[in-house]
């Protein structure tokens, strides 16, 4: 089976504790069993001109919104125990450490796969393996930047790099590109 969840942050500024929207995108195969979207309280409100450009998300968006230690018992489920993938996991997986070691939060059992890397290995002809890139040549459209989106965009590519390589799982999918899952 091919079971994971697609994830992707946006942050105020350059630091990884910065997280000002989460999305997660749960695939079972080819079906979509859940969604979620939501906007975070940094806990420093410091946005910087040039993330809010890329996102849109400004201060006044957040400042009633909970932090991220109020938000764990809901977002927890749903990575805890599973393979989660992000396009450029380096920068996701860092914003979720950043995050639990900063709410002193307990680091769960979670297994990761990073996008870029399977892009890379599936499509490398291609001119460059971002997400928009990487999406746009498999025909999905989306609104970059915008964090339910990106998670969804996560997940097609997976979906379309298992069909091309005929894996059924992410194991084989990880097998046939020669990767392998990390740990958070």
């Amino acid at each position: 089976m091919l079971d994971f969840t697609a994830i992707d942050f946006e942050t105020a500024n350059k630091y990884a504790n910065s997280a000002c929207s989460l999305a997660a995108v749960t695939m079972h195969d080819d079906i979509c069993t859940d969604e979620a979207y939501t906007l975070i309280k940094p806990p420093f409100m410091v946005f910087s001109p040039d993330n809010i450009r890329i996102h849109g998300i400004t201060p006044e968006q957040v400042e009633q919104k909970p932090h991220f230690d109020v938000l764990w018992e809901e977002i927890r489920p749903r990575i805890a125990g599973r393979i989660i993938v992000a396009h450029y996991a380096v920068f996701d997986t860092r914003v979720l450490r950043s995050l639990l070691k900063t709410y002193q939060l307990k680091t769960p059992d979670v297994s990761y796969a990073c996008t870029v890397e399977i892009s890379r290995k599936v499509w490398p002809d291609l001119c460059n393996h971002k997400l928009d890139t990487v999406a746009g040549f498999l025909g999905f459209q989306f609104h970059h930047h915008q964090a339910l989106d990106d998670a969804r965009a996560c997940a097609v590519i997976v979906g379309a790099a298992a069909k091309k390589v005929g894996a059924s799982s992410m194991q084989d999918l990880l097998d046939v590109t020669g990767l392998r899952l990390k740990k958070l």
